[in-house]
């Protein structure tokens, strides 16, 4: 494996940034997570530009422009000759001191580029579902660290994963502060009821995802009522069908919530029908290279 770092390529194992780098300090930088499918990297205008609203929104200056930065990760997936790959872009504020002041930190922060293989969960979920839980690990607060930042910081959904973990479950919901339905530790969630699909507004601790903005997209191309409002537990626990979304992810059925069973119990007519349409819209959209 090859990653980009500043403009160079290095080892996996010689790939390395400085100790005193405020990415590893105190998580202060942003990230992206991006898939390619057959030499087509999906929506890649789509993750540079939310890559590049995070920075801004806590004050981040990447020291190359989006163009620059397309092409690096193209670069980088040549460089490793991957036909399928999953990329993590991050960057950083640097390297500064031991403190809090970002006026430390010297020069333009590190820009990694990683591609590898990524397999969120085991392909059985995919054919008869997943079964999740809610745990008492709330979404970060809009007026704290804004759930739209993609941060280095990530603990927020570390920990819920550690509920879920020791509860027995791969994944879980985590409510916002009000007690409505924010999304899951790494995916966006949805419902569908009476063939109406439900998602979580934006506003309500939600990350905009780009494959959640790809199946809206879907939706609506194929005439499903789309609705994005709050949503309760209870609305989830009687939905027909729910099912999560994420780049890792890509689509992924649920069959059980809080020992719930969702619908039949089995992955709904729905949302498989999503899983194809997501699957062709991959093959066909995004950056050749």
């Amino acid at each position: 494996m090859k990653v980009y770092i500043n403009g160079k390529f290095y080892d996996k194992k010689e790939a390395k940034i400085s100790v005193f780098d405020h990415g590893l300090l105190y998580g202060d930088g942003v990230f992206e997570g991006i898939r390619s499918y057959s030499r087509l990297v999906f929506k890649l205008k789509e993750h540079i530009d939310r890559l590049y609203e995070s920075a801004h929104s806590i004050m981040l200056e990447i020291p190359m422009n989006k163009e620059q930065m397309s092409k690096a990760v193209i670069a980088t997936l040549k460089e490793n000759k991957l036909t399928n790959g999953y990329i993590r872009l991050v960057v950083t504020r640097g390297e500064g001191d031991l403190g809090l002041d970002p006026r430390k930190c010297k020069g333009h922060g590190a820009v990694i580029i990683i591609v590898d293989k990524i397999a969120l969960y085991p392909e059985k979920f995919y054919k008869e579902g997943l079964k999740i839980l809610t745990v008492p690990t709330v979404r970060n607060l809009p007026e704290a660290v804004n759930p739209q930042i993609k941060s280095l910081n990530y603990l927020n959904n570390i920990l819920a994963k550690i509920e879920a973990v020791n509860a027995g479950y791969d994944e879980a919901i985590m409510l916002d502060s009000l007690g409505y339905v924010a999304e899951c530790t790494g995916d966006n969630i949805f419902i569908v009821k009476n063939n109406h699909l439900y998602t979580p507004p934006q506003c309500m601790g939600t990350l905009r995802g780009i494959t959640r903005d790809a199946v809206l997209e879907i939706s609506r191309r194929d005439k499903i009522q789309t609705h994005e409002h709050v949503i309760t537990r209870h609305e989830v626990y009687i939905s027909d069908e729910c099912f999560l979304t994420g780049t890792a992810a890509e689509i992924v059925p649920v069959v059980n919530v809080d020992h719930r069973v969702i619908g039949t119990g089995k992955p709904g007519k729905v949302t498989l029908n999503l899983m194809r349409k997501f699957k062709e819209l991959t093959k066909k959209e995004g950056t050749r290279y």
